[in-house]
């Protein structure tokens, strides 16, 4: 070999911080690809197929009427019950789909990453496109209970300027998903005891997140700590705007905010470094 001759060495960046956002864009015909096919995917093979998209909220909303609204006793802060209900379960369903989709995307597509290369935050990403597509068919059935309660005299119209923040609460909502499941995702590959605790903690957010309860029904002593969820605010907002019933706060959305970045951020940190080596341990 000529001693002149330049020799080149491939290796991996090391870079902490390495989103590919060319690549996001380059693959961007994968990531429609992905989105088509969870959405085919799904519910083949059932027979109600897409109709489950309207039977789990309904049946959730009737067993919370039911257990909470009925049995417990719990307030709706004079609202309908249907209303109260359904609207925190479309929300809470959408945040916790995208959390458990980004919670498997390394274990659970180990085979493919493994065999060709692609930006892995396409994953994730479509994930969370997809269960949005399923978040505005939910909502219509919202906005179809909603108009029946206004056209019958049993609810009077409850939105106000806030509607205009509507997308962002979702977005919210999406990325606090996203970027918890990004993390859990990176920390299962070499921790599998954590897939145990994952359910778990779900449940224990969910009651510590105002769906089943408003917030000015929580008791002063518990209030203190759920107002440091930082899902509590986005609710509450949430609910305000459609139903003119909550806590809409600006501080509480900032560090909402403030929450999700982080969160995110560190995420994608995480994911970034865990998915060149995940390989060796799944």
């Amino acid at each position: 070999m000529d001693p002149k001759e330049k020799i080149s060495h491939i290796t991996p960046k090391r870079k902490w911080f390495d989103v590919d956002i060319k690549g996001l864009w380059d693959y961007r015909n994968l990531y429609v690809s992905y989105i088509k096919r969870d959405l085919v995917t799904t519910y083949k093979q059932t027979i109600l197929g897409p109709l489950w998209y309207f039977i789990s909220p309904i049946f959730t909303t009737i067993m919370y009427m039911f257990v909470f609204g009925g049995l417990a006793g719990i307030s709706t802060d004079g609202l309908p019950q249907p209303l109260f209900y359904m609207a925190g379960i479309t929300l809470w369903g959408y945040f916790q789909s995208c959390f458990g989709a980004c919670t498997n995307v390394l274990a659970g597509n180990a085979g493919i990453f493994s065999k060709v290369y692609f930006p892995r935050l396409i994953v994730p990403l479509s994930s969370c496109t997809t269960n949005l597509i399923r978040f505005g068919i939910q909502m219509l059935m919202f906005l179809g209970v909603y108009a029946y309660y206004v056209i019958t005299g049993k609810f009077e119209l409850g939105m106000n300027w806030t509607l205009c923040l509507f997308p962002i609460y979702v977005l919210m909502a999406a990325f606090t998903g996203m970027g918890m499941g990004l993390v859990i995702s990176a920390l299962t590959t070499k921790y599998r005891d954590l897939n145990f605790l994952v359910g778990f903690g779900m449940q224990l957010l969910m009651y510590g997140t105002p769906i089943i309860y408003p917030l000015s029904f929580a008791p002063a002593e518990y209030k203190q700590y759920i107002v440091l969820n930082p899902l509590t605010h986005i609710f509450e907002a949430y609910k305000y705007a459609w139903l003119g019933s909550g806590e809409f706060s600006v501080n509480g959305l900032l560090y909402s905010c403030a929450f999700i970045v982080t969160f995110l951020t560190l995420g994608i940190l995480i994911f970034n470094q865990q998915e060149k080596k995940f390989i060796d341990t799944v």
